[in-house]
C-alpha cells in the first residue's frame, strides 16, 4: 500500500517542483528587463491566483466525481463527467478571459499597480489572462487524468510545457519582445500542454470519449458544481485572506514584510510534498469509495498521513537546524536574517499539522465533502491567522513572531477540526448524484 501511494504521489510532487521552478525562471528572465517588469509579472500572478481559485471549482469537482465513477468501473459515466467538466471549464475560462479583456486596466489597478508598473503589467496581463481558458482546461485535464490514477502524464506534460516556456523566453527576449514576449511564451506553453493532455485523455485505453453519445445533462453539471463550488470558495477565502494578512504584516514594518516573504518562499518548498500527498489521497479516497471499500479508504488515508508527516518532520528539522544559513541565502541584512531564523524555527515544530491539513483536506474533498474544509479554512485564515495574528503582533507587540505563532495556531486548529470531521465518518455517506 505504501508503495502504491508513493508512486501515485511522487509524480505530483515532481510536477509541483517543476511549476515552482518555472516561476523562478520567469522571475529570472524578467529581472533581465527591469524592476518594473518583475513587479508587473507579480501583480499579474496575484490576479491569476485568484482566477485559479475559480478554476478549482471544476478541477476539484471533476476529481471527486471521476474518481468515484472510475472506482465503480462505470466508464461511460467517467466519459460523461469529463465532457461536463470540460464544457464547464470552457465557459468559465472564456468568461474570465472576456472580463480581463474589457476590464484589464481596472483589475490591475485594484492591486495597487500604477505608473511604470501598470504600463509593464498591462501587455503581460492581457496576453496571459485573456487566454485564461488554456490554463483552466489544462488544470481540468490534469485533474481528470489524476482522478483515474494517472499522475505521471500530467508530470511529463508539465515538464514539456516548462521546457517550451524556457526556450521561448530566451527566443522572445532576444527578439526584443520584452515582457510581452515572456507572457506570450507562457501562453503558448500552456496551449501546448493543454493540447497534449487532451490527446492523452482521448487515447485512454479504458474507454474512448468518442465511443459514447454526447449528452449534456443539467444534473451532471449540478453534481460537479455542488462539490466544486465549496472547494473553489475555500481557495478564494485563502487567497483573499492572504492579501489582508500580507497587508497587516506590511503595516508592522518593511523589514518584517521582507522577512515574512523570504520565510514564506523557503516554507513553500516544504509544502510541495504535503500538497502532493494531499492530491494523491484525493484520488485514492474517491476510487476506494467507488469500489465500496471504506476500510481501504481509511487505511490509505492513515498511511498517507504518516508518509507525509514523516517527510514534513525531516523538513521541519532542517528548518530548525539550518534556519540562519537559509536566511543568509536570501538577504544580507542582519535584522531580517534574525527574523527569518526566528519564524522558521517557530513553524518547524508544526510541520506534522501542516501535513494533517493537506492530507485530510484532500481525503474529504475526494469523498465529495468539500463544505467542511471551506468552513475550517475560513476559521483558520480569518479568525486565527488574521485576527489572532493582529492581536499577537500589534496588541502584544510580538511583531513577525506573533504573526507566525498565529499561523501555527491556524494549522493546529484546522488540523484537529479536519481530524474530528474525518473520524465522524460523514464523508463515507456522501452520494455523488
Amino acid at each position: 500500500m505504501k508503495r502504491s501511494i508513493f508512486y501515485l504521489a511522487l509524480p505530483i510532487i515532481l510536477e509541483n517542483i517543476l511549476q515552482t521552478l518555472l516561476g523562478t525562471v520567469d522571475a529570472f528572465f524578467a529581472g533581465k528587463l527591469a524592476d518594473a517588469a518583475i513587479a508587473g509579472i507579480s501583480v499579474t500572478n496575484l490576479i491569476m491566483n485568484i482566477f485559479i481559485s475559480f478554476f478549482t471549482v471544476v478541477s476539484i469537482g471533476s476529481t471527486a466525481v471521476i474518481a468515484r465513477r472510475y472506482g465503480e468501473k462505470e466508464f461511460e459515466k467517467v466519459a460523461s463527467a469529463i465532457v461536463h467538466a470540460l464544457c464547464t471549464g470552457l465557459v468559465l475560462g472564456i468568461s474570465t478571459g472576456g472580463v480581463c479583456l474589457v476590464f484589464g486596466k481596472e483589475i490591475l489597478t485594484l492591486t495597487g499597480a500604477e505608473g511604470v508598473v501598470l504600463d509593464c503589467a498591462m501587455p503581460y496581463f492581457l496576453i496571459v489572462a485573456v487566454p485564461g481558458v488554456l490554463l483552466c482546461l489544462q488544470l481540468i485535464l490534469s485533474s481528470c487524468l489524476r482522478a483515474m490514477e494517472d499522475t505521471k502524464t500530467p508530470m511529463y506534460v508539465t515538464g514539456a510545457s516548462n521546457l517550451i516556456n524556457i526556450l521561448l523566453d530566451v527566443l522572445f527576449i532576444k527578439a526584443g519582445l520584452g515582457i510581452f514576449g515572456l507572457g506570450l511564451a507562457t501562453t503558448i506553453a500552456r496551449g501546448a500542454g493543454m493540447i497534449i493532455l487532451f490527446l492523452c485523455l482521448w487515447k485512454k485505453k479504458q474507454y474512448r470519449l468518442w465511443q459514447y453519445p454526447l449528452k449534456l445533462c443539467c444534473r451532471e453539471f449540478g453534481v460537479l458544481l455542488k462539490i466544486g463550488v465549496p472547494a473553489g470558495l475555500e481557495k478564494l477565502i485563502m487567497r483573499v485572506g492572504q492579501l489582508v494578512y500580507n497587508g497587516m504584516i506590511l503595516s508592522i514594518g518593511t523589514a518584517s514584510y521582507v522577512a515574512h516573504n523570504i520565510a514564506g518562499t523557503i516554507e513553500s518548498y516544504a509544502y510541495i510534498p504535503a500538497m502532493g500527498f494531499g492530491l494523491a489521497i484525493c484520488t485514492i479516497t474517491g476510487v476506494s469509495l467507488g469500489e465500496k471499500n471504506i476500510d481501504r479508504a481509511k487505511e490509505q488515508v492513515r498511511v498517507t498521513y504518516w508518509m507525509s508527516a514523516c517527510t514534513m518532520v525531516v523538513i521541519g528539522a532542517m528548518f530548525y537546524l539550518f534556519a540562519p544559513q537559509l536566511a543568509l541565502l536570501f538577504t544580507k541584512t542582519q535584522a531580517v536574517q534574525e527574523m527569518v531564523t526566528d519564524v522558521l524555527r517557530i513553524i518547524a515544530w508544526f510541520q506534522p499539522f501542516a501535513a494533517l491539513v493537506q492530507v485530510l483536506t484532500g481525503a474529504l474533498q475526494g469523498a465529495g465533502d468539500t463544505k467542511f474544509p471551506m468552513y475550517a479554512t475560513f476559521l483558520g485564515i480569518w479568525i486565527l491567522r488574521i485576527g489572532l495574528g493582529y492581536v499577537l503582533a500589534v496588541s502584544f507587540d510580538m511583531g513577525l513572531s506573533g504573526v507566525w505563532l498565529a499561523y501555527a495556531a491556524d494549522l493546529v486548529v484546522r488540523g484537529l477540526l479536519l481530524f474530528i470531521r474525518f473520524r465522524c465518518g460523514k464523508w463515507q455517506e456522501i452520494e455523488l448524484h
